[in-house]
């Protein structure tokens, strides 16, 4: 493939806007450059969440094991656009960048890996069977990642490579920290503030809970040794109507990231647990709320996957990659619930504007991430 036809397809996918939405036309869009490919046993699926929202599997070449390659086509917001030096979605280059909302993440990585699937089925060059994944809803809860592991359309890899951006990539991120959002509610009873026993104070319920979770959970005190120890906050609380009366209502957000040494569902029983204590009370009306919950990814910096990238990045960028840790979660977290047991690392291009006005990533380095991904798939299969 040459690179003003990889340029153009990394163009047209940032045009697109998809801001937590609308992902159906750039997988319509991805779908139409595989599709000449079909009498080469191509195969294309659509696997819509809502509608104008779709995930894109596509499958070239055969054979027992199935190497993976994921990205997704949302964006996040590109906020105050008098922050921007040009529109957001009309992709532009300056002195070798590419601007645009999802340049870097992850826009670019997506299409990096659909240019060297393409550029095999071109060449006809297939080394075996890859299966592509790309995903709605990442930037705010991967659940297309999910729905996609519900489908059992991720049990049948062997391997998994998603092309966030891992620092222009010089990184490969082999594990990352899991996250537990969840939403408190507490109601009481409302009276007047200089008869508070007619009432029942729902704010100090659920100051109650919120001190007494976090001691809870600091009993979990295991330490990974590349991502530390699991975290967690009280990012969000609000409550009662006025300040002569006894609180009626009250709700917390907390965020949680989590570590390999602890499954969710250990957060999930300490939360739990505590809120069932509170309301055997008198008064206590407390419940919860999880929201997109993901587990920790689990990893090896010395596994035959990340030894095999770093072979491969030392060739194309005559650097070698270093294996680290990810404090955010990612589809990775998701797939980390399918069938298979099989590794999941991150690699792709990018810089650090991600999510910032003015995003963008180095052609060059886009044009060196097609020919890494290719030249993996090679030795994968050749290994």
């Amino acid at each position: 493939m040459d690179q003003a036809h990889a340029e153009e397809i990394l163009k047209k996918v940032i045009a697109i806007p998809t801001v937590n939405d609308n992902e159906k036309e750039v997988a319509d869009y991805l779908a139409s450059l595989f599709a000449p490919y079909e009498d080469q046993g191509v195969t294309i699926e659509e696997l819509a969440y809502s509608p104008g929202r779709s995930n894109l599997i596509v499958t070239i070449g055969e054979g027992e094991t199935t190497l993976g390659f994921s990205g997704h086509q949302d964006v996040v917001d590109p906020g105050d656009l008098a922050d921007w030096d040009t529109d957001p979605f009309v992709p532009t280059i300056k002195e070798g960048r590419l601007i645009g909302r999802g340049a870097s993440d992850m826009k670019s990585g997506l299409a990096a890996v659909v240019c060297a699937m393409l550029a095999m089925l071109e060449e006809k060059k297939v080394p075996g069977k890859i299966k592509l994944i790309a995903t709605v809803g990442e930037e705010s809860g991967e659940y297309g990642a999910a729905q996609v592991t519900d489908a059992g359309l991720a049990d049948d890899l062997s391997a998994l490579v998603i092309a966030e951006p891992t620092d222009g990539m010089r990184q490969i991120c082999y594990t990352s920290k899991g996250v537990v959002d969840y939403h408190v509610t507490s109601k009481g009873i409302a009276a007047h503030s200089s008869r508070p026993h007619e009432g029942e104070d729902a704010i100090a319920h659920l100051l109650e809970f919120a001190n007494e979770v976090q001691a809870r959970l600091a009993r979990l005190d295991k330490k990974d040794p590349v991502l530390g120890k699991l975290t967690s906050l009280i990012t969000l609380i609000k409550g009662g109507e006025q300040i002569n009366s006894v609180p009626s209502q009250a709700e917390l957000s907390g965020n949680i990231r989590t570590i390999p040494g602890y499954t969710n569902q250990v957060i999930f029983d300490v939360i739990d647990g505590l809120i069932a204590e509170l309301n055997a009370k008198p008064g206590y009306q407390l419940s919860v709320d999880y929201i997109y919950p993901e587990e920790s990814m689990p990893g090896d910096a010395h596994s035959p996957l990340v030894q095999l990238l770093q072979k491969v990045g030392l060739e194309v960028f005559g650097h070698t990659l270093t294996p680290v840790g990810g404090t955010g979660a990612s589809d990775g977290s998701e797939f980390v619930r399918a069938k298979g047991d099989y590794p999941i690392v991150m690699v792709g291009p990018g810089s650090d504007s991600q999510h910032q006005p003015n995003e963008w990533v180095s052609l060059a380095a886009y044009h060196q991430a097609i020919a890494f991904y290719q030249q993996f798939a090679n030795e994968f299969f050749s290994k």
